[in-house]
């Protein structure tokens, strides 16, 4: 059993945290699920006076879980006068109506849970549009009144509004009539977001996306790669809305970095269709990297989650983004443990080993970039007039100059170029050798 929380503690609610365990097979242990929901809570100021795990044996469809349990339940409400029970795993519309008249409480499964902290992030008309559908759609099937327990003392999506806050109660067809809204509004979003990537493309600029569990540190890798300001907590989801930025690589190059949301075990197929206008940057990604905490016990069982997303989002096999394995927070592990990850990095060009909080094998990962970026890149020889500063600039800020000799008033370079951007050069300034 796990306890969290200060009475002195501003908090929305008073929770108590329920981590079913079903009898099919799971990649984690029970502890590690259980504190990722207790994490949840605390990412939106639940005060969570009780957490303990549930094993289910035989689901039932009325309640998913025992009769006993949910006397045990009730009892455990009582003492400690709760107003909400977070059951952390998928509940039908029944099986939370049902829960909700027995406890005498409100309950939310981890789909509102997780809905609820994206709706307090989202910061960007974007990402309150994306967090608007994807709650629309959930509450759209569901028969009890969500989220009135939080009586919203902070900032979130629109939707979540105060008290008096009539939005639950809309008929079915306002829902739907409000839902095609946002789905075009986000149709909008992803217009003027392609238009975006392809004035990148103009410039030649890679985008290089992180992607990871989230709290595995990305948010943290990118000011540390960066030199940005982007908010970077011990918390789960403390990055919402996607951020870019340029940075330069040892070469010379310019690329884009994306900081994008991070992932979650059996995270709402809600969420992953309402935020493809975001994952769409991931998805036109040059490359991608995949940031994980070593250091947590659950690492290699995230990395699976991470991939499940990715393949959902049609990112796997052979037309796939080339990809770095980033095995980060490696300041926090045994010598033993860390050579051991050391070696596998120096052994594979697509492993990098860091640590974003000390900046450990940072300049190596940027050099790894680097090396997987340029891996098509051609050597040419160009000869180019001394007086053409335009092009030599040209070739300084698309190539990575490797030799240059000065004589008889051109400038002998061997460059190393990919083919699309040597085309647009000779196309646009001169021919090779």
């Amino acid at each position: 059993m796990i306890r969290s929380g200060n009475p002195d503690e501003q908090a929305t609610g008073r929770a108590i945290v329920l981590h079913p365990v079903l009898s099919r097979a799971r990649t984690r242990s029970p502890e590690s699920g259980l504190a990722e929901a207790v994490g949840l809570a605390a990412a939106i100021d639940l005060l969570v006076l009780d957490a303990r795990v549930v094993r289910v044996m035989r689901p039932r469809p009325a309640t998913l879980i025992g009769a006993g349990t949910v006397e045990e339940v009730a009892a455990l409400i009582k003492e400690h006068e709760a107003g909400l029970v977070v059951v952390d795993t998928a509940l039908t519309p029944v099986q939370q109506r049902n829960l909700e008249r027995a406890w005498s409480a409100k309950v939310i499964d981890r789909t509102g849970l997780i809905l609820e902290i994206f709706g307090a992030r989202a910061r960007t008309r974007e990402g309150r549009l994306q967090v608007e559908l994807a709650a629309l759609t959930y509450q759209r099937t569901r028969l009890v009144r969500s989220w009135t327990h939080l009586e919203r003392q902070r900032g979130g999506a629109g939707f979540l509004g105060g008290p008096g806050e009539a939005q639950i109660e809309l008929d079915r067809r306002i829902l739907d009539d409000r839902i095609l809204r946002i789905r075009r509004d986000l149709e909008e979003v992803r217009r003027t977001r392609e238009l975006h990537r392809e004035s990148r493309r103009r410039m030649a600029c890679p985008v290089v996306a992180l992607v990871g569990y989230t709290n595995a540190g990305k948010s943290t890798l990118f000011n540390r790669l960066t030199r940005a300001g982007v908010l970077a907590k011990d918390q789960l989801f403390a990055t919402l809305d996607p951020t870019m930025r340029a940075v330069g690589l040892p070469s010379g190059r310019k690329v884009i970095l994306s900081d994008t949301v991070g992932f979650i075990s059996d995270l709402p197929t809600q969420l992953v269709a309402a935020f493809r206008a975001t994952l769409e940057e991931v998805i036109e990604a040059d490359l991608i990297l995949h940031v994980r905490d070593v250091a947590d016990p659950e690492t290699a069982a995230q990395k699976a989650d991470v991939e499940a997303v990715l393949e959902e989002l049609g990112m796997t096999g052979d037309e796939a983004s080339p990809r770095i394995e980033v095995l980060n927070k490696i300041d926090l592990l045994g010598a033993e443990e860390r050579v051991q990850f050391v070696r596998l990095a120096e052994a594979n060009a697509d492993v990098a080993t860091t640590s974003a909080t000390t900046g450990e094998g940072c300049d190596e990962l940027m050099r790894k970039i680097d090396s997987l970026l340029s891996a098509g890149n051609e050597i040419v020889r160009y000869s180019v007039p001394l007086q053409d500063g335009a092009a030599l600039a040209w070739l300084y800020e698309h190539g990575q100059v490797l030799t240059r000799s000065d004589e008889h008033g051109d400038a002998h370079l061997e460059v190393s170029i990919d083919a699309t951007d040597r085309a647009r050069f000779e196309r646009r300034f001169l021919t090779p050798e």
